[in-house]
């Protein structure tokens, strides 16, 4: 018997497939964890998003583990190094959410031209402020998108059909699509004047958005994070507002972010976060960026494709 274990609530359609493949699956969403512990000592195969860590603790105890599956992007919550030394596959799926992350960022970045948030908040203020709330045009920015992966592409297509002039950095991937320019990071400082984070998160990748960074550009910037909050490190960032560096930011994720996104506000949170939360020139969205009702059904039947696809689970 092949059993699967759903520790995070995803799209029914993932149940769906697998169950018509043989898999019996198993809800543990609302188990607790020390539960789910025992659970996994059975289980072929554990889907999660991002509920708690699949470390080399957690998952020594899964001796009949086969995959992971990971609805959404980032797979820093699990020990891939861990996953590939005792053959466990992980899937994850970036396809599934890149339309709705390279919307929400356009969003971003067309609100920030606008002065959408502050032209709301003088309006509610009973004030009617035209000249200082007039606009850019998408044709005026360079942007530079670092991470071209599946999210960081679809958001620079959608850019260049725009007449957007586009510059892309990325470490590991080749990149050979029309309009798409791949250079240097070096070449980034004196071109572009927006910014936008589509990295997973890495030891090279945390706090990469610092403000020493920021202060090698030779204009200042509107910056864009949809990827990981601990990508920008935040100090920095509002030190680099308060000092003109970066003009504009709006950022989906934060570095202040625990597990569950739901108890963000029970602690108390610093000085640097209130004062973004209250910069008329600084827009934030808790975490939604890849999360709408057509990108939740897509996340889960890309995992379904996978799994079914993968000679190594057949059976």
């Amino acid at each position: 018997m092949q059993k699967v274990l759903f520790i995070d609530v995803v799209h029914l359609v993932l149940k769906e497939r697998l169950a018509s493949r043989g898999y019996t699956c198993v809800d543990a969403t609302t188990d607790k964890k020390e539960d789910i512990l025992l659970a996994m000592k059975e289980a072929s195969g554990i889907v999660i998003r991002s509920r708690f860590s699949l470390d080399k603790e957690v998952l020594t105890q899964a001796k009949e583990l086969k995959f992971i599956a990971r609805s959404g992007s980032g797979t820093e919550n699990i020990d891939l190094d861990y996953c590939a030394r005792n053959g466990i596959q992980v899937f994850s799926s970036p396809e599934g959410n890149r339309n709705a992350v390279a919307e929400h960022a356009l969003g971003f970045l067309l609100a920030l031209l606008n002065n959408f948030k502050k032209a709301q908040g003088e309006i509610e203020a009973g004030l009617w402020e035209r000249q200082s709330n007039s606009g850019r045009e998408l044709s005026s920015c360079t942007v530079g998108i670092i991470g071209c992966g599946n999210n960081g592409r679809a958001f620079a297509e959608k850019l260049i059909l725009l007449g957007v002039k586009v510059l892309a950095y990325d470490k590991y991937i080749k990149i050979n699509e029309p309009g798409i320019l791949q250079v240097e990071l070096e070449e980034f400082y004196s071109q572009v004047n927006v910014l936008s984070f589509h990295v997973p998160q890495t030891v090279e990748t945390i706090d990469m958005g610092n403000y020493k960074f920021f202060s090698k550009f030779k204009t200042p910037l509107i910056v864009l994070n949809i990827s990981r909050g601990n990508v920008i490190h935040t100090q920095g960032l509002v030190r680099a507002m308060k000092e003109g560096v970066v003009e504009k930011a709006a950022l989906d994720v934060l570095e202040y972010e625990t597990k569950s996104f739901e108890r963000f506000f029970e602690s108390p949170l610093p000085d640097d976060f209130l004062y973004l939360k209250s910069n008329p020139n600084v827009v934030l969205t808790p975490h939604v960026a890849g999360w709408t009702s057509e990108s939740y059904y897509k996340l889960s039947n890309v995992l379904a494709e996978k799994i079914i696809k993968s000679k190594s689970l057949q059976f």
